[in-house]
């Protein structure tokens, strides 16, 4: 290509498409020479804010390189401003664009849920869409918060945790009850009432209102004390102690403060780490962090921002938000905050008093947070480059894929792929590739890897072919030796693949840990040194692939182990199922029931009682 040739970027391409452009609300995006997008962003006058872009300078370095690359760009008019907020957000999750701040975690958080589903209602821990009659409390940070709460909870309050079909089933009370842990409601031994009682003081708890259930417990235990039923009295002692425990394993409980998220960031060197704290019912819920990519070295502001309208794109926003830093455009951030919630959402930066002593706490956990994780990230780095070193690789990988397989006798094969790179496992890219094929039958662990390596790459190769995202590989670890390495070097072929560098990890003589040997294509195996941490880190790497396969496969087993005929029959779902099951016992005693019973069992009505009862009889 000739100097004249060369496709124009910078100034002088933004600058020509000014005259196109209104003072509408918007969205652009930056493409480079390749058409990949570098940047999506909003704007309340579309015109306005690209002319920004076509001045030769005054721009921030971050800014200066974005410009420099641009060699194209696209617009989006919107209704209102809002909406080209809500539209940048979506566009940065979709495309990822290498400028924009993107938040890499975005997992939904549990919650603590009292089933309405039985006159006895179950707490429990939920995760995800709620659908299911009940109260809802949360969300809580972490699994473990949820854990450890509804433990306390079930000394306190004494609520089953059990499912409705296990309630339903019970003849005799279960070891909950006998560690004091449930009231049996399953077997009579409290009744309805006096279990609803129960039910709502541990909703008062969740709701903060723990100061009315503490005095109630005393006064209680006062008064078995004074009828000199001291056992009972002695088990309400143990009940107000355990709720102790719960106030005091939640640390921070402020008084001022009913229910917000706070959200405070600290950045490092390009790095960034935001912590958010729940607050609910004047109780901390937990503590959570993320390190979101920083856009190439966005500011504090734009990096708050970012994180608000991401992080909030699934979850329910609280009706306080205290942040540490403020941000650009908070008023269109609170308008689309609060049209997610249905109700009034405030942002709020505190200076003073007990609001921004919450603020410097989480601010406080986000610089620890982010220097324990750069440190982390440093010494990866330096088992990267030592790996690189170690087989040769032209530069340390920043993606590595890790395959294992996982079966009984070829029953249940499932296959796994785990992902490392600079800062740890990636387990939001894991992947699990349940087996089609006759490999998983018969038991072919070459056949079961053809299988998930072509099902990987055809998709890789539909879904970016140019590979212009981090999606591809730099490394692939294999578990195998020489014949597994072989059997890869032909599906990366027969695929067109050649550039993606790939080894076998075999177990050594007798099979012993650090023993292993290498292999690749047309060499010839070799190991490590047996205290090289190099070979410790591919230990851990096949080990996890292991752990992930393993625990896909038991999953998948114990799915295939809870299976009946009812799932077959259309129309019947989970709940359908446990209603049969709770009236009959078993899937056998559906299968030979008359019409008539069927018709008995509560929520099968006379249409779907005649489904089953075809299912079964049809060649009768």
């Amino acid at each position: 290509m000739t100097k004249s040739d060369k496709p124009r970027t910078g100034h002088a391409v933004i600058q020509s498409y000014l005259r196109l452009l209104s003072g509408q609300p918007g969205v652009y995006r930056m493409l480079d020479a390749e058409a990949r997008v570098l940047y999506v962003g909003k704007a309340r006058n579309l015109k306005a804010r690209v002319s920004n872009y076509a001045r030769p300078g005054g721009h921030s370095a971050r800014i200066a390189r974005m410009i420099d690359q641009t060699a194209s760009m696209m617009f989006l008019t919107t209704r209102t401003e809002t909406e080209a907020l809500l539209l940048e957000q979506n566009l940065i999750k979709q495309l990822k664009p290498h400028f924009n701040v993107l938040l890499r975690d975005d997992k939904s958080f549990p919650n603590i849920l009292v089933s309405r589903e039985s006159a006895f209602p179950q707490i429990k821990k939920h995760r995800g869409a709620k659908t299911e009659k009940g109260d809802y409390y949360g969300p809580f940070a972490s699994a473990m918060a949820v854990n450890r709460t509804l433990n306390q909870l079930q000394k306190v309050f004494l609520l089953r945790n059990c499912s409705d079909a296990m309630f339903a089933s019970r003849t005799r009370p279960c070891l909950l009850y006998q560690i004091k842990r449930c009231s049996a409601p399953c077997t009579g031994l409290i009744s309805e009432a006096d279990y609803g009682a129960l039910v709502g003081d541990a909703e008062r708890f969740l709701q903060g209102r723990t100061t009315a259930v503490q005095e109630k417990l005393a006064a209680d235990m006062a008064a078995a004390a004074e009828a000199m039923e001291y056992e009972r009295a002695a088990a309400l002692r143990d009940r107000i102690r355990a709720l102790t425990q719960v106030q005091q394993a939640q640390g921070i409980n402020p008084r001022g403060v009913t229910e917000a998220d706070v959200i405070a960031l600290h950045m490092d060197g390009g790095q960034a780490c935001v912590q958010v704290f729940f607050i609910r019912a004047n109780q901390s819920w937990g503590n959570r962090d993320f390190y979101p990519r920083t856009g190439a070295g966005a500011g504090e502001a734009e990096v708050l921002e970012a994180f608000l309208g991401q992080f909030y794109d699934n979850k329910e926003p609280p009706r306080l938000i205290l942040l540490s830093h403020p941000i650009e455009d908070a008023d269109l951030m609170v308008q689309l905050l609060s049209d997610r919630a249905g109700r009034k959402v405030e942002l709020a930066v505190p200076q003073r008093g007990e609001k921004a002593e919450l603020v410097e706490n989480a601010a406080r956990n986000a610089r620890e947070s982010l220097g324990r994780k750069m440190s982390e990230t440093a010494a990866q780095s330096k088992l990267l480059e030592a790996l690189a070193e170690a087989f040769d690789l032209e530069a340390p990988p920043q993606r590595i894929e890790i395959y294992d397989n996982s079966h009984i006798q070829g029953t249940n094969a499932v296959g796994g792929m785990v992902v490392a790179g600079p800062e740890g496992f990636v387990k939001s890219q894991y992947r699990k590739f349940n087996i089609r094929s006759e490999a998983g039958a018969n038991s072919d662990d070459f056949g079961m890897m053809k299988e998930v390596l072509t099902r990987r790459f055809e998709r890789l190769l539909k879904e970016d072919p140019d590979r212009q995202s981090d999606a591809w590989p730099d490394l692939l670890l294999i578990d195998g030796g020489a014949g597994q390495v072989s059997a890869v070097a032909g599906i990366l072929e027969d695929l067109g693949i050649e550039d993606v560098p790939f080894i076998g990890v075999a177990k050594g003589i007798d099979r012993d840990l650090g023993k292993e040997e290498f292999h690749r294509p047309g060499e010839r195996p070799f190991a490590l040194p047996h205290n090289s941490p190099v070979l410790y880190f591919i230990q851990r790497l096949r080990d996890e692939a292991h752990r992930w396969a393993i625990g896909a496969h038991r999953a998948k087993r114990a799915k295939a182990v809870g299976a009946t005929p009812l799932d077959d029959i259309p129309g019947i779902g989970a709940a359908r199922k446990r209603a049969l099951l709770a009236h009959f016992g078993s899937a056998k005693a559906v299968s030979r029931a008359g019409l008539a019973d069927l018709k008995a069992v509560e929520g099968i009505s006379e249409t779907m009682a005649q489904t089953v009862y075809d299912f079964f009889h049809a060649g009768g």
